[in-house]
């Protein structure tokens, strides 16, 4: 699994030990020869991961480390969109590059299986509701068109080299060990730590939110389904809220004192900006069975709860921006 490290994967890896699975996890190689998030997990079932470390962007590592692998969970990217109108180059290395690595080394490795992670960000602002695998995609940040040209790559080699390759794509997920970068941390990092002017974005555009649990057993339906491969497949929960109207739910479970102050550096480009994100699940359920199970409120309780805890909550810096 590449990006296990991070906040899906590490949870995916949990939900595969629990299913009994063999796993390699693709950690970024650094310095400090941190694990992310999966130094955070109870330590006997870290003892039962084979931890490889590499880069995404290496062919030669990403080959080494897909020998003898039957199925593969792509999740390696990055994905913060304001830092994408910075660093536009780095994304197109990570994200295409990197898909490429992986699915070349599948073809030559004989895997079982790639699911290679997209992202409801390829739609951009919804042209209809809902959102089916067939919609237009768009271009409207540099990180979405990096993920609509991996989306491609894994297309073509299912399609040139038979790769057995599922594009999973799901809708803006949340949960335990997000980043600060996104919404729901943001916001609740902020009222923890008594702050009681929220800074925030646009508040207008619509989103289809999803329990990060959940989006692991739709990896996992996914994976263990024969009728996946070649298909692109929405994780979605057929549900939207606007953000404002998000933002007041959190606010009214941690401190209803709050009020919400607009912050213009957190608010995209207007042409960037994607004002609606609602997904529909059909096709998930219709090939995998595949249903949520944890309704927003559940799901944001479930959260709170996690970063409630000081040892998690310390790990964020709520007064500081996350591009």
């Amino acid at each position: 699994m590449t990006g296990s490290e991070g906040f899906i994967g590490s949870h995916l890896v949990e939900r595969l030990l629990e299913e009994g699975c063999r796993i390699r996890a693709f950690v970024f190689y650094n310095f400090l020869n941190s694990w992310g998030w999966l130094d955070s997990i109870d330590k006997d079932k870290l003892s039962k991961i084979e931890i490889f470390t590499g880069d995404i962007r290496d062919p030669n590592g990403v080959k080494k480390a897909m020998r003898d692998i039957d199925i593969v969970f792509h999740l390696a990217a990055l994905i913060g969109i304001p830092f994408s109108y910075h660093s536009p180059d780095s994304y197109v290395d990570t994200n295409i590059k990197g898909t490429l690595n992986i699915l070349q080394a599948a073809m030559e490795c004989e895997v079982e299986k790639v699911l290679a992670t997209s992202t409801s960000e390829v739609y951009g602002t919804a042209k209809r509701i809902p959102i089916d695998e067939d919609h237009p995609m768009q271009g409207q940040s540099p990180y979405s068109a990096s993920k609509i040209g991996a989306d491609r790559i894994a297309e073509s080699f299912f399609k040139s080299f038979n790769v057995p390759v599922a594009t999973v794509r799901p809708f803006n997920t949340y949960g335990p060990r997000q980043s600060a970068r996104a919404i729901i941390p943001t916001i609740i990092t902020q009222l923890l730590d008594g702050i009681t002017k929220i800074n925030l974005g646009s508040l207008t555009p619509k989103r289809d939110f999803n329990y990060v649990k959940d989006v692991c057993e739709a990896f996992v339906a996914i994976a263990t389904s024969d009728d996946t491969i070649g298909e692109e497949i929405n994780i979605s929960s057929g549900e939207e809220i606007a953000i404002g109207e998000l933002s007041e739910k959190i606010i009214g479970k941690i401190n209803p004192k709050a009020k919400i102050i607009l912050d213009k550096q957190r608010v995209r480009p207007e042409k960037s900006e994607v004002m609606r994100l609602l997904g529909s699940n059909a096709k998930i359920k219709r090939l995998t069975g595949w249903n949520p199970r944890h309704p927003l409120d559940k799901g944001l309780d479930e959260t709170i709860a996690w970063f409630k805890d000081k040892k998690n909550s310390s790990l964020y810096k709520s007064g500081i921006y996350n591009v």
